[in-house]
């Protein structure tokens, strides 16, 4: 075996590059009980980094809620798994391409998209919808920096357009956020859903003494290579030389590739498959090997390959696109192999499944690897990072709000035409969202998505969310926020809130108060998921988001899933019909601490976030779910960023309604306070009894504050008065004028 009894020279060097310790050294050597060759040392470097190891995460991942009686799969396959009724299950996840979306745009953002689709088509299920979450430095800056973010806005959205778009799946929701923590490093995070009969579920598993093990999809190249290792490190000045890292997608072998692998799910020829995505042929055969307990050996001389003179160590690091590796039924292989080949895609039997529990590479008959499956994996680093409070913490909390000097009407029109508030059409015309027919609540309609799951004839609600400004100023109130708004969207649509997905974005983990917000995070998302009944069933850390020892503020993305059962239960946010009655349900305080009023007006993040009642807020979804079972609301949505002011606005907007609403608050700012828990309703005057008797069983707060009115009224908040020709103006044209994009 290469390298078997010759040291590897420069060996301090070497660590150095593979980002492993000394220690990892160490326990690499006891585990073989001899030096490792150089593939050996890559191949712990890839499993045991950041990116696919968890290290320095895992810790705060155990005691995420995972089980209720409609999940299937939880965390630790390639996607969750729930039950949506009528024998089908929804597959979703969400995952993180932050890093190589900074680097190049285009390909980073669109290969991002293809590796979330093939963890979920590669569990058998048929891709039928995308969303995602986008975070951008200061974009409207005219120097350097705001030219490389509306650069970067560009390539990311171009990327996740023209690969969701050439798949054919619909893209049909997002947030886009703007802020000078992301000038360093942007967040690309993409989630895709799909559906599946109950009984029909693939995992990623290779057992079976003697089942051939097969490489199908595109040819390996070296691109992406070590891209699990550039994704579990900080970016400095000399970042642009980790282009080769990035992967480049080809959309087209990706649609060929689901048609094939969905074509070999119908007929039973295999026992499991699993996507080659970060560590490519590596982290798939160990993965795939290591949940069932089984060895493998690998011929990588076997391997399609797209370069001349390829190595082991690039074919087991290479992070190429649309690649699978399946463990096949053995004497199925020529039925499988003609599958591929029929859609002019690579394939190969490249191994066969062992029981001698090691992971056994060969190079054309010469052994060049030999690795324990199961103790790489039990004895990966899981790390004990020193943790600290920030010491921006307690200062930032004592801080007390000011009410500015501009007039109501001046501060609305500011928040209605900000980048975080105004239409972003300009993002969402760029996708498909209509692809498959299925879409019933898209992008730009306000608060959560909506499909149709044509096979059960039930639907979907989707919301994507984060508050990362919650979260800077307090990590554990921030993520119980983010998931209880994530949620609330989904109830607003009138759905039961079913499960989460999570992607939690930080910065560096080597510093103690990144890792004290991590640990505050996940103890917020574990209360909000265990009083809101919303296990976790899927998710994804990305660490390492920082530049220049500027780390970015904790954002934990949170997407939602629920199930509505019937068509007329589906609840917009866009006015219905004049003459009927505007409700506030729920209880708006002086909350403007990390709020978008104190951002725009007062250019800070300073304060006491809003305090969230989780109970308070399990007993709003269940009012809304009882008040759209007995048909009494019109339209609803959440009073978020701008608060009371700019959700009512958007709500007029949407529907081509004016409003009239007067409120009883003193401080006129109050209209911009963003407090949880808090909706408003559009309600037909006869139903008004009916609803504050819900609102009375649960003990909510409920209030009648306007009306429905024409459309050429405008909108009437207070002392706001604004004609809908310029509110649509302000609302709609603003992203594009701010942004001088074509």
């Amino acid at each position: 075996m290469e390298n078997k009894k010759s040291p590897i020279e420069n060996i301090s060097e070497v660590l150095k590059n593979h980002k492993l310790s000394e220690e990892d050294y160490r326990q690499i050597k006891k585990i073989l009980s001899r030096e490792p060759n150089s593939l050996e040392l890559a191949i712990f470097s890839a499993m045991w980094s950041e990116h696919c190891s968890y290290k320095s995460s895992k810790k705060y991942l155990k005691g995420f809620p995972t089980k209720a009686s409609w999940v299937i799969q939880g965390p630790g396959e390639n996607a969750g798994v729930i039950d949506i009724d009528g024998g089908y299950a929804a597959v979703f996840k969400i995952e993180s391409h932050n890093h190589p979306s900074f680097i190049e745009p285009h390909a980073g953002a669109a290969t991002g998209v293809g590796g979330i689709m093939r963890d979920i088509f590669t569990m058998g299920a048929v891709p039928v919808a995308s969303l995602n979450s986008i975070r951008f430095g200061e974009v409207d800056r005219s120097d350097e920096i705001g030219k490389k973010h509306r650069y970067l806005l560009r390539g990311v959205v171009s990327g996740i357009g023209d690969y969701g778009n050439c798949m054919g799946v619909p893209t049909i929701g997002g947030e886009t956020d703007f802020d000078a923590c992301y000038n360093g490093n942007i967040l690309v995070n993409a989630f895709t859903l799909g559906i599946v009969k109950s009984n029909e579920i693939f995992y990623g598993r290779a057992e079976g003494i003697g089942n051939p093990v097969i490489y199908a999809g595109s040819k390996t190249g070296a691109d992406g290579l070590g891209g699990a290792i550039m994704s579990s490190d900080s970016f400095t000045q000399d970042s642009k030389s980790l282009r080769p890292t990035v992967q480049i997608g080809d959309p087209f072998s990706e649609k060929l590739l689901l048609e094939a692998c969905l074509e070999l799910f119908k007929k039973n020829l295999i026992i499991g498959i699993q996507d080659m995505g970060a560590a490519g042929l590596t982290s798939s055969s160990f993965e795939m090997a290591g949940r069932s307990g089984s060895g493998m050996v690998l011929h990588l001389d076997k391997v399609p390959m797209r370069e001349a003179d390829m190595k082991p160590y690039e074919l087991m690091l290479s992070e190429s696109q649309e690649r699978m590796l399946i463990c096949a039924k053995k004497g199925c292989e020529k039925e499988i192999i003609e599958i591929f080949e029929n859609k002019n895609l690579d394939v190969a039997i490249i191994g066969e499944v062992t029981n001698s529990g090691n992971m056994e590479l060969f190079w054309y008959g010469e052994k060049c690897a030999q690795i324990p499956v199961q103790a790489l994996s039990e004895n990966s680093p899981i790390l004990d990072r020193t943790i600290k409070e920030p010491s921006y913490f307690k200062q930032l909390q004592n801080f007390e709000y000011q009410n500015s000097k501009l007039k109501e009407q001046e501060i609305f029109e500011k928040l209605l035409g900000s980048l975080e508030v105004c239409d972003k059409s300009w993002i969402y015309s760029q996708y498909d969202s209509t692809v498959q027919t299925n879409t019933v609540i898209g992008s730009g309609e306000g608060d959560s998505s909506v499909i149709r799951v044509k096979e059960n004839n039930s639907f979907l609600a989707i919301n994507v969310h984060c508050s990362p400004q919650y979260c800077y100023l307090n990590p554990k109130e921030g993520a119980k926020i983010s998931v209880a708004i994530a949620g609330r969207n989904c109830a607003l649509r009138g759905a039961k809130v079913l499960a989460i997905s999570d992607c939690l974005n930080f910065g560096n983990p080597e510093n103690p108060e990144v890792m004290w917000q991590f640990k505050e995070t996940t103890e917020g998302i574990k209360e909000a998921c265990n009083i809101l009944n919303t296990p976790v069933v899927s998710g994804n850390v990305s660490l390492y988001n920082q530049t220049e020892e500027k780390d970015i503020y904790p954002t934990p993305t949170i997407v939602a899933v629920g199930l509505i059962k019937e068509t007329k239960k589906i609840i917009h946010s866009s006015l219905k019909q004049k003459g009927n009655r505007l409700m506030l349900v729920g209880k708006i305080g002086k909350d403007f601490g990390g709020s978008l009023i104190q951002k725009i007006i007062h250019k800070e993040c300073k304060g006491k976030i809003p305090s969230i009642d989780l109970q308070k807020e399990f007993d709003l979804w269940n009012l809304l779910n009882e008040a759209f079972e007995n048909n009494l609301i019109m339209s609803a949505k959440d009073i978020g960023k701008g608060g009371l002011g700019i959700t009512l606005a958007k709500m007029a907007l949407l529907g081509d309604k004016g409003i009239c609403v007067k409120t009883t608050y003193t401080d006129k700012e109050m209209i911009f306070s963003e407090s949880q828990s808090c909706v408003v309703i559009e309600v037909h005057k006869n139903h008004i009894t009916q609803i504050k008797g819900y609102a009375q069983k649960y003990k909510i707060d409920i209030e009648d504050i306007g009306e429905v009115l024409d459309i050429e009224e405008g909108i009437k908040i207070d002392s706001i008065e604004l004609n809908m020709n310029k509110a649509k103006k302000i609302y709609f044209e603003s992203f594009q004028t701010t942004l001088k994009l074509d």
